[in-house]
């Protein structure tokens, strides 16, 4: 079996592209290194990939814009994938505040391509592309549940992706393609973003910053440890009893505290962090919480990890992979 992962110099891309190899799978990853964070972190997960060897199966690295039509297709055309895991995205909920053009240039128009490549494929893939958990914008219903109206997004990264999930529907109905949207809910651990909040918290401390803590700390996350999300991602790509298409929530089903988890992983770290309380941000939200029922009904999806399991395996890979930085 062929996968074609999209994204794959991601945090979660890198994680999925592992796991197939692992599982005998043919990745070929596609990436365009944005630089919207550090690069050389995209590369260096591009090469841990390229050097995987306990692996049954083969990886490739197509260099290719999701936006750029033409070679897509042509990578379509000459991979003919038979799953498509279409990670590759502009995130950020406060970086679309003030980028607005860069979110409907990535996330709806590179993603339409992703649905032209898999409707005019002479084998058309199965499709299962990344949502958020930020389509249900100010929700105080919890947990949030599949079924929960999802029609007032509060970011407009946020209304991006419930796009695709209409999108998705309008493709799948249209074309009788199988498609089916996950909603990632506050994904973390080792090869981390460096713009989200555990890696900005974790660089703070070590260069003894406070940390700035939005909502004077009020705030509730489910955090999602990276095995998890990928877990869901591989029982999914791999049931064979999914509908043509669906939306599942991928999450940890916790709300944690948000101070609760400073202070794990500031134990992690052996520091006493100084906090900066602040106001609530722009297009952010208080609480997020995932209903799993629906996904663990459909393919067997329990996930393992607590935070007091994930945050040490996170800070201990922060510190080895940024250990030039915070030893200064």
């Amino acid at each position: 079996m062929k996968i074609l992962i999209t994204g794959s110099a991601g945090f979660i891309g890198f994680h999925a592209a592992s796991e197939f190899l692992r599982r005998g799978w043919n990745v070929i990853g596609l990436d365009s290194f944005t630089d919207y964070y550090d690069v050389r972190l995209k590369r260096n997960r591009a090469e841990t990939l390229a050097a995987f060897k306990k692996s049954p199966g083969t990886y490739s690295l197509r260099e290719v814009d999701i936006c750029d039509l033409e070679n897509l297709r042509q990578t379509f055309a000459e991979e003919t994938p038979d799953v498509v895991l279409h990670l590759a995205a502009q995130p950020g909920v406060r970086y679309s505040i003030s980028h607005p053009f860069v979110y409907q240039k990535t996330n709806v128009e590179g993603f339409l391509n992703i649905l032209e490549c898999c409707r005019h494929a002479t084998r058309p893939p199965k499709l299962v592309f990344a949502s958020s958990s930020s389509v249900y914008g100010g929700n105080t219903k919890m947990p949030f549940e599949e079924s929960d109206r999802v029609d007032t997004p509060v970011s407009l990264y946020a209304a991006t992706k419930r796009a695709n999930e209409l999108m998705a529907h309008t493709y799948s109905h249209l074309y009788r393609m199988q498609i089916i949207g996950l909603r990632f809910f506050t994904v973390y651990g080792p090869w981390y973003r460096p713009d989200m909040a555990l890696s900005l918290f974790a660089d703070a401390m070590l260069h003894d910053r406070p940390i700035k803590v939005f909502n004077n700390g009020d705030m509730f996350r489910d955090f999602t440890y990276i095995d998890d999300i990928v877990n869901g991602i591989v029982r999914t790509v791999e049931s064979d009893s999914l509908p043509l298409y669906d939306i599942f929530n991928l999450g940890n089903h916790r709300s944690e505290k948000l101070l609760d988890v400073i202070e794990t992983l500031a134990q992690t770290l052996g520091v006493t962090p100084k906090l900066e309380m602040l106001p609530m941000q722009a297009g952010d939200v208080k609480a997020t919480y995932a209903s799993i029922e629906k996904l663990h009904n459909a393919v067997g999806y329990v996930p393992q990890t607590t935070i007091q399991e994930g945050i040490p395996v996170f800070a201990r890979w922060y510190k080895s992979y940024y250990r030039d930085e915070t030893s200064s």
